[in-house]
């Protein structure tokens, strides 16, 4: 079965402010490759600055004009798997497609919803924007979706307005507008950043749920490990714009390869981690987008480094069966 949607060598570069350093280009995504087959969740995590959310916007075709960006990306359209590579639409095609094909659930709904309309409008309207159906048609839709994310009593709710909702009501009415016109692809961006556990956890329950219901294929972006492990059935870790491993959610978390993705999870606390000890942690800083080598971005951090990280970027190594590492140590020394 071909993959839904198939990413190749995306890079997506910002021009540097200032005068002084016109004509500098800093790099927020670099050679970026990844699949994502139809009814798979693919978790791509990640700590912040490493270009997640560039790359969902990305996929959106949301950046601004300055950001320059190249490779492909392959969608599929189902049933008939039409191939679409979205750099390549026409803006009025790729809008017919961000809506109905590929939807976005935003990282904060509180700025993503519009605070002077009413939230069954703001669904309706993305109902609208790509069926030639009437008002009250769309409304209907629109209630029947905020039914679908559990939202009790939708029909009254859908008259409220933002500041009346809680954020995980919020949350919910922007899953509704993803889900209203059952797209193939969610991209879901840091959907539990802002909700307590709680919360963070009926919502987890409710993605899986429309998964389940809607047969969704799901890119989850997260900076969280836990979420992350709950949700995905593959796993992308990216550091300062590159992929660094990806792989099943059990090589990820049982096995990890590359030395950035195992400094992680030595880092999070456990029941058996005790108290009276510092935590691990990953000695140095991120670098800045534009300050990145063209070498091993985590090669200044890197403990088990070797003249060869600071001299040219790593390809991507297959250190297992569906187990990928951008990491040239671990292809020399398994027991790094």
């Amino acid at each position: 079965m071909h993959s839904l949607l198939e990413v190749r060598g995306l890079t997506v570069e910002f021009p540097v402010r200032g005068t002084a350093s016109s004509g500098r280009l800093s790099t927020a995504v670099r050679e970026l490759s990844f699949e994502i087959a139809p009814g798979e969740v693919l978790g791509l995590v990640g700590e912040s600055g490493s270009g997640k959310s560039v790359t969902s916007l990305a996929l959106m075709r949301l950046l601004p004009p300055s950001a320059r960006v190249s490779g492909h990306i392959i969608f599929r359209v189902l049933p008939n798997q039409d191939q679409r590579d979205l750099l390549q639409l026409s803006e009025d095609n790729m809008r017919q497609l961000r809506g109905t094909q590929i939807a976005m659930i935003f990282q904060e709904p509180t700025t993503a919803l519009n605070p002077v309309m009413r939230v069954g409008d703001q669904v309706a309207e993305a109902v609208r924007a790509h069926n030639k159906i009437t008002k009250k048609e769309a409304w209907d839709r629109a209630v029947s979706a905020m039914d679908d994310v559990a939202i009790a009593d939708a029909s009254q709710r859908a008259r409220d307005y933002p500041h009346q909702l809680s954020g995980g009501m919020r949350q919910r009415v922007m899953i509704a507008m993803a889900i209203v016109n059952r797209p193939q692809l969610l991209i879901a961006d840091e959907p539990t950043t802002a909700l307590d556990v709680t919360i963070q956890a009926q919502i987890l329950e409710l993605l899986a749920n429309l998964r389940k219901k809607f047969g969704l294929t799901m890119l989850f972006i997260s900076h969280d490990l836990a979420v992350v492990s709950q949700v995905a059935d593959r796993v992308a870790v990216m550091y300062a714009g590159s992929l660094v491993e990806m792989g099943s959610k059990a090589d990820i978390f049982r096995a990890p390869a590359h030395p950035y993705t195992r400094g992680l999870l030595s880092a999070v606390p456990t029941l058996t981690t005790d108290r009276n000890s510092a935590l691990r942690t990953i000695e140095g800083t991120v670098p800045s987008a534009d300050s990145i080598s063209v070498a091993c971005g985590f090669e200044p951090r890197c403990t088990f480094r070797i003249p060869v990280c600071a001299q040219k970027f790593p390809p991507l190594v297959e250190v297992g069966a569906g187990h990928w590492a951008r990491c040239p140590v671990v292809n020399r020394s398994p027991g790094v």
